[in-house]
């Protein structure tokens, strides 16, 4: 295992719930009950380990649900792998891992 692998314990839970399809900060914040000076810096060392990507929604979609953007974040294939370490050396993570999102059927016309 490599240093840059090992993460925290909360870093794990961020990694895992986003995992689960949790992509914005408010989301991860409400799936994990992690306060925002938690959850933001997180992500944001996260992503300069290279184990999220992020990016900004468009404007114009933000501007039709009238909020400001959101910035979505991703898991990388290295950021994936180290959650799985992380999981199995943090064994209670794998019990209380967020509760998937599940998909919206599409609607039938």
């Amino acid at each position: 295992m490599s240093p840059k692998s090992y993460i925290s314990y909360t870093a794990a839970v961020i990694l895992q719930t986003l995992a689960n399809g949790y992509r914005h900060g408010f989301d991860i914040m409400d799936a994990t009950g992690l306060p925002s000076g938690t959850v933001y810096p997180a992500l944001r060392r996260l992503e300069e380990a290279g184990f999220v990507e992020s990016r900004w929604e468009k404007e114009i979609v933000a501007r039709r649900e009238q909020r400001p953007p959101r910035k979505y974040y991703d898991l990388t294939e290295e950021g994936k792998e180290a959650m799985e370490e992380a999981v199995r050396r943090y064994r209670l993570l794998a019990q209380s891992a967020p509760t998937p999102i599940r998909k919206p059927k599409p609607e039938r016309s």
